[in-house]
């Protein structure tokens, strides 16, 4: 036992710890938002915070044992991980629907979300194949997006198409970090922005077009698929320059503003801590990224250089497109913002995958510390 905790020290001493704090400061501020956006929600403000709160001790303990247990021993184990992963995602679609999707499973009284924690498992896989097959010919490329096609059409038939598009984007990353030829990326590109019309028409559910629709003019149905973002607005042009204050946000509070503790989280955040608060955080955020690729930048490992580049496209993708949708500025998902939405599952994914960079930057600290 004090072997374990002199390692823990160890690696405690070693990590990046601004990285960590910025995590950290992020998860508590999302525990008061969701206390806040979830009272006028029946009062069950008290009730989400403290699971929130509780799922965050656990989040911090998995992290923990990831940065003990290491990247590398992973890596070497991302195959089976990988299978468990789509073994749970097929899964999904034969449990009962919830909200119109199957994206949830129930063990022993505890629900979880796959489609979270596969994301882990890709980055880790995708590093590791792209490592031994660099995506750098024809072949090896098509070899790569047909390992990541199997997870996102599985997700897709959920449906879940704001947790493909993650999928998608943490691809596009780590085969950019991978040194794939720009043809070959702008070709992907190309072929995805061709095939959106056909999506639209032939593979999107009704709702799924209407909150395309309502992206581009909201006032086509205010009552119906507009609602959400148009009170979504109106909630974040309220918070002014200072905010309303913690607690005083009244679009949540009188209950307009839709799934305030999940989706829209950054909005009842805007409202009541206004834009000085909005800055904070956007730079919190960018901390964070920084740190994450700065990581994997000053790594030597390519396998390691490839999974940081996934786990910064994972969270910066989710923040932008979580912000974006809450002012309008990209079409409704679903996607929960890193660390502040209420979720167990995105919430304990992610410190997770920090685990796995925290546990690269140690190795990276030992070697130029010559341990």
């Amino acid at each position: 036992m004090s072997s374990f905790w002199a390692s823990l020290k160890e690696d405690l001493s070693l990590t990046d710890r601004l990285m960590l704090l910025c995590a950290l400061i992020l998860s508590v501020w999302g525990v008061f938002c969701i206390y806040s956006a979830a009272a006028g929600t029946a009062g069950m403000g008290f009730d989400y915070a403290f699971r929130q709160a509780a799922w965050l001790l656990v989040s911090v303990i998995a992290m923990l044992a990831v940065m003990i247990v290491g990247h590398n021993k992973l890596l070497e184990g991302a195959y089976p991980l990988f299978g468990l992963a789509l073994l749970l995602l097929f899964l999904t679609l034969l449990a009962p629907k919830v909200k119109g999707a199957q994206s949830w499973l129930g063990f022993g009284g505890v629900r979880f979300q796959p489609s979270e924690f596969a994301k882990v498992a890709v980055i880790l896989t995708m590093s590791k194949f792209m490592s031994r097959y660099p995506p750098l010919d024809f072949k090896t490329f098509m070899m790569c997006l047909g390992v990541i096609m199997i997870p996102v059409m599985l997700v897709l038939l959920q449906p879940d198409a704001g947790s493909a598009l993650v999928y998608l984007v943490i691809s596009f990353g780590m085969l950019l970090a991978a040194g794939t030829p720009m043809k070959y990326l702008g070709g992907l590109v190309g072929l995805g922005l061709s095939a959106i019309p056909v999506l639209f028409i032939f593979v999107l559910k009704d709702y799924q077009k209407n909150r395309i629709l309502v992206f581009v003019d909201p006032m086509r149905d205010p009552l119906g698929a507009g609602y959400n973002v148009i009170q979504s607005r109106i909630a974040v042009g309220s918070g002014g320059f200072s905010g309303k204050g913690f607690m005083m946000g009244t679009q949540s509070k009188l209950r307009f503003l839709p799934e305030p503790h999940t989706d829209f989280i950054f909005s009842v955040f805007s409202e009541e801590f206004g834009f000085i608060g909005c800055i904070t955080l956007v730079i919190l955020f960018t901390i964070l990224l920084i740190r994450i690729l700065w990581t994997g930048i000053n790594s030597r490992d390519r396998r390691c250089k490839i999974l940081t580049a996934g786990v910064g496209s994972w969270l910066w993708f989710q923040m932008f497109e979580s912000l974006g949708m809450s002012i309008g500025l990209m079409p409704v998902t679903g996607l929960p913002l890193p660390f502040l939405s209420y979720g167990g599952s995105s919430l304990l994914a992610t410190f997770i995958a920090l685990g796995l960079v925290a546990s690269i930057h140690i190795e990276g600290a030992e070697s130029r510390h010559g341990f």
